[in-house]
C-alpha cells in the first residue's frame, strides 16, 4: 500500500466535490457508522445475502483506509448486534468467516500505518477461534496511535447500559461508591467507550432512520446522517458527502447559536 499523505497542512481535500468547502480541522473526532443494506444491495442483483457481506467487507477496507488518510482519528463501526444473532445459522457463520479473513489481510495495514484495533460488546459470544484471532489483533496492535477502530461485536447498547447500572450498584452495596455520587462522568467511566468521546457524527446508510440500539448513551449529541446508498456502494465519495455535510452544521449542545459564537 502507498504511504499515508501527510494532510496535516492542508485545508482540503483534493479531488472531491466539495473540496473547496472540506476542513480538514473540522473533521469529527470520533466518526461512528452503521453499515446497513448489504443484503438487499445482494437481493437487487439476483445474488446471496452472503455476497452482500462480501462486498460490504470492501467497503470496510476502503473507509478505514480514507479515514486514515484524512485524519480521523477514532472509528467505530458496528459490525455484528446482539439481535443478528437471530439471523440463519449458515448467514452468521460466513460473517465471522469474513471477520476472520479481514482481520489475517489488514493486519500488516494496520501496523504499517499506526491503526489500533479494539473491540466493544460481549466477545466472549463469539466462535473461540474467531475471538482469540481478534485479542490477538487488538494485542498485537495496542501500542498504535494514530487512529483507533472500533469494531461493535455482538453489541447492545441497552446491554451495556443495564451492565453498566449493575456495576455501579454492586460498588454501591459494597461501600465503594454512594449513590449520590453517580453521575454522568462516574457513568460514562463504566462503559465499554469509556477511553475515547462520544460520537460526533454516526452515519446509517441504506435510508433507514433508527439507530439500532447502537450507543444509546454515547450518543446524547451525536450528529445524524442518513445515506440513501446501500452500504457496499458506500465508498471514499459517499464518505466525503457526509463530512461536508457534517461541517456545514452547527453544534449547540442546547446553547443558543449566539452562545457558541463567543466561546469560538
Amino acid at each position: 500500500m502507498a504511504t499515508v499523505p501527510d494532510l496535516s497542512k492542508e485545508n482540503t481535500i483534493p479531488g472531491q466535490p466539495a473540496a473547496d468547502s472540506f476542513n480538514v480541522e473540522k473533521l469529527p473526532h470520533h466518526l461512528a457508522i452503521i453499515m446497513d443494506g448489504n443484503g438487499r444491495w445482494a437481493q437487487e442483483r439476483n445474488l446471496s445475502r452472503i455476497e452482500g457481506h462480501r462486498a460490504g467487507a470492501e467497503s470496510v477496507r476502503i473507509i478505514v483506509r480514507t479515514c486514515r488518510k484524512i485524519g480521523v482519528p477514532i472509528l467505530t463501526l458496528y459490525a455484528f448486534s446482539k439481535e443478528n444473532w437471530q439471523r440463519p445459522g449458515r448467514e452468521v457463520q460466513a460473517l465471522w468467516r469474513l471477520l476472520s479473513r479481514y482481520l489475517k489481510s489488514e493486519l500488516d495495514e494496520m501496523m504499517e500505518n499506526s491503526i489500533r484495533l479494539n473491540a466493544i460488546g460481549d466477545i466472549q459470544e463469539l466462535p473461540k477461534s474467531v475471538n482469540r484471532l481478534l485479542v490477538d489483533t487488538m494485542n498485537k496492535t495496542s501500542a498504535n496511535s494514530e487512529m483507533l477502530l472500533n469494531l461493535a461485536l455482538s453489541y447492545s447498547g441497552r446491554t451495556e447500559i443495564i451492565r453498566t447500572a449493575q456495576k455501579l450498584a454492586e460498588a454501591c452495596v459494597a461501600n465503594q461508591l454512594k449513590p449520590a455520587e453517580i453521575d454522568e462522568a462516574i457513568f460514562s467511566q463504566n462503559l465499554y467507550t469509556s477511553d475515547m468521546p462520544d460520537p460526533d457524527l454516526l452515519i446509517r446508510t441504506s435510508g433507514e432512520q433508527r439507530i439500532s440500539n447502537f450507543l444509546l448513551w454515547q450518543m446524547a449529541y451525536t450528529e445524524l446522517y442518513v445515506s440513501p446508498i446501500y452500504w457496499p456502494d458506500f465508498r471514499e465519495a459517499q464518505l466525503m458527502e457526509a463530512l461536508a455535510d457534517y461541517q456545514r452544521r452547527e453544534r449547540r449542545f442546547g446553547k443558543t447559536g449566539e452562545q457558541q459564537a463567543k466561546e469560538v
